[in-house]
């Protein structure tokens, strides 16, 4: 999506997947304009570079990395984003129930901003790419496991030809061995997941086709995919930046599997009625 049609809760998805290409200075400044959010329109560009801590031309060079002409346009932006929620009074909200309302506002942030990062025609392409695919090897590591197991099974229940190897080891193992009408789908947050990164490197060796599902727009693993799905997730606190960015990773995929139940029309029927009867012996 184009920088200027970004709007609502898209520009802070935006944003965040653009971050790691940013200079410290700039990424301060893109951290300003996450901070303030909807009440940037209420500030200058002076405003914005004392609380970033640099000078007024780091803020609109941000903004033209960032796909903005310049501040004004930013601000734009902005202005779209739907209003903070009134904050409750510390003492009238314990512990859980701060941990839940920002739980299901960073998820409810990232699903309203998966539509910023990611274009339908790119998605259309990843389905092609895997419908094309003799097989496919699914590769994760850490918490983005998980995402690769719902997209392993959701593939193979279309009907695909898919291994999704847990150890990090046979998974570069497997890579290495693809042949080159193989696809190699590399699942990372940050797009710089060592092991993942090393396991889409031996799949693009040998020939076979990357496709990368990340939350930042460049990272060593995008530059290694020919198809890079970009869902960016939101931070919630230290350590749990990923929560969000899980369910929004399991969106994609959905709607990855959507994409390629249509490409594939009958074969993929027969199989999912396959999957059904299967399925139905564990729902007794």
């Amino acid at each position: 999506m184009e920088s200027s049609s970004v709007s609502g809760n898209q520009l802070a998805a935006h944003i965040r997947a653009h971050l790691p290409e940013l200079r410290e200075a700039e990424a301060r400044v893109a951290q300003v304009v996450l901070d303030q959010g909807a009440d940037l329109v209420e500030l200058t560009v002076g405003d914005v570079a004392a609380l970033a801590g640099t000078a007024s031309s780091s803020v609109v060079r941000a903004c033209q990395r960032l796909g903005f002409r310049g501040f004004q346009q930013l601000k734009l932006a902005a202005a779209r984003q739907a209003p903070r929620p009134a904050e409750a009074p510390e003492a009238d909200r314990d512990p859980a129930a701060r941990a839940l309302a920002d739980t299901v506002r960073a998820a409810r942030d990232a699903l309203d901003g998966l539509t910023a990062t990611l274009a339908p025609d790119r998605l259309r392409t990843a389905a092609e790419l895997l419908d094309a695919g003799s097989r496919i090897l699914v590769v994760a590591t850490g918490l983005s496991s998980a995402v690769a197991l719902d997209a392993a099974y959701r593939l193979r229940a279309l009907g695909l030809a898919v291994d999704a190897p847990a150890d990090p080891s046979t998974a570069q193992l497997a890579a290495g061995l693809l042949p080159p009408s193989a696809v190699c789908l590399a699942i990372s947050h940050t797009g710089a997941a060592r092991t993942t990164v090393d396991a889409a490197r031996l799949a693009r060796e040998a020939g076979a086709t990357v496709i990368a599902l990340t939350s930042t727009a460049h990272s060593p693993l995008t530059e290694l995919s020919a198809c890079t799905l970009v869902a960016g997730g939101q931070d919630l606190i230290l350590g749990l930046e990923t929560v969000a960015s899980r369910l929004v990773h399991l969106a994609v995929v959905d709607a990855l599997t959507l994409t390629l139940l249509e490409l594939r029309g009958a074969a993929a029927e027969q199989a999912l009625y396959l999957t059904a009867g299967i399925s139905a012996d564990y729902l007794l």
